[in-house]
């Protein structure tokens, strides 16, 4: 059966002015004070009505701005809180300051009781090895909103002709709807993590790393490659990104290729295909500039009527000239002081 998806549409609060609040909470703290010495006083006068109603009025006092001491929240620039009051959710605050809501209200961050865990685990760890284990939490309870990196890292996936290829990435995102991030994903860091590893081998693994001949199968001199167009196989990988990430509030900015490379298993064998192909380039152009030579050199002869040679003449000179022209060496010249024939 198939769960639907409770979706959380985001209610901006409008807290109370937080310092208005401090000074209520401190008055109000003063006041129970006097209460309580005043109805003490009266007690041990014998004066049981008034001073026990006084007494009882300065701990209820105490209590009672003890708890809305809890209402008072502070809320950094490009940060958001998101508060739920006995487990549903009760609103969102992004404006920063410092500011009051209700003391019952919780602030909910997910990422932020991963993180708890795992330094409790990791605080126990240390305990049984006979350490003093410490717990420190790298999070916090506001969700972010400033633009933040993600780091790939390196794997190794499949090019479109099966070749494993080293590939890694950076994904710039930031946070744009915190109550979607918070509620929609149980844990919206990890997830844009696995989604960006999943998103990264499917479009690599549809185009080849390098084209080397228009042999190739499959492949044609117009055909995107990973190591050519770059830059655009980094915005296909940031359009579908985007599309998987839509759902928990998040917006991706940037998507970058850090490194490409081939898998160490092939990489000496696609260095040495590199390098023939290259030379078989170079020999090709050297080729064709040398035939265009001759022919230019013999017709130009014949042209001018400087020299009159046969067919069998005309052979032998293409055949020295292309080796003078094509040798990887300098020729070493043999002057002939008779006859040609």
């Amino acid at each position: 059966m198939k769960q639907d998806i409770f979706t959380v549409k985001e209610k901006e609060l409008r807290p109370v002015n937080g310092f208005f609040m401090l000074f209520v909470v401190i008055i109000g703290h003063i006041a129970s004070t006097v209460a309580f010495i005043f109805g003490t006083v009266n007690l041990e006068y014998g004066r049981f009505l008034s001073g026990g109603i006084f007494f009882v009025a300065g701990m209820i006092g105490w209590m009672l701005f003890g708890i809305l001491c809890g209402g008072l929240k502070t809320v950094r620039p490009n940060e958001a809180r998101i508060f739920t009051l006995f487990g549903s959710y009760y609103g969102t605050v992004k404006s920063a300051g410092f500011h009051y809501v209700n003391p019952f209200c919780i602030s909910f961050n997910p990422t932020y009781e991963t993180a708890k865990a795992e330094a409790i685990q990791k605080a126990k760890e240390i305990a049984k090895q006979g350490g003093m284990g410490t717990m420190s939490v790298a999070a916090s309870k506001a969700v972010s909103l400033k633009k933040q990196t993600l780091d790939n890292k390196r794997q190794k996936v499949n090019d479109i002709l099966g070749n494993p290829i080293i590939i890694g990435a950076i994904v710039i995102w930031y946070v744009d709807d915190p109550t979607q991030a918070v509620f929609s994903v149980e844990n919206y860091h990890e997830y844009l993590s696995i989604q960006t590893d999943s998103t990264i081998r499917n479009v690599a693994r549809l185009y080849p790393y390098d084209i080397f001949s228009e042999d190739d199968d499959c492949i044609s001199e117009q055909e995107k490659t990973l190591r050519g167009s770059a830059l655009e196989i980094a915005d296909s990988m940031k359009t579908e990104l985007q599309k998987r990430v839509e759902g928990a509030g998040l917006i991706i900015d940037e998507v970058r290729i850090t490194h490409l490379a081939y898998a160490e298993e092939i990489a000496a064998a696609m260095l040495q295909r590199q390098q023939a192909s290259a030379i078989i380039a170079a020999r090709k152009k050297i080729v064709d500039g040398a035939v265009g030579m001759v022919k230019m050199a013999i017709d130009k002869l014949g042209d001018d009527n400087i020299v009159v040679l046969d067919e069998e003449r005309k052979a032998v000179m293409v055949s020295n000239l292309l080796v003078v022209l094509c040798g990887n060496r300098d020729a070493q010249p043999i002057i002939n002081s008779g006859t040609i024939y």
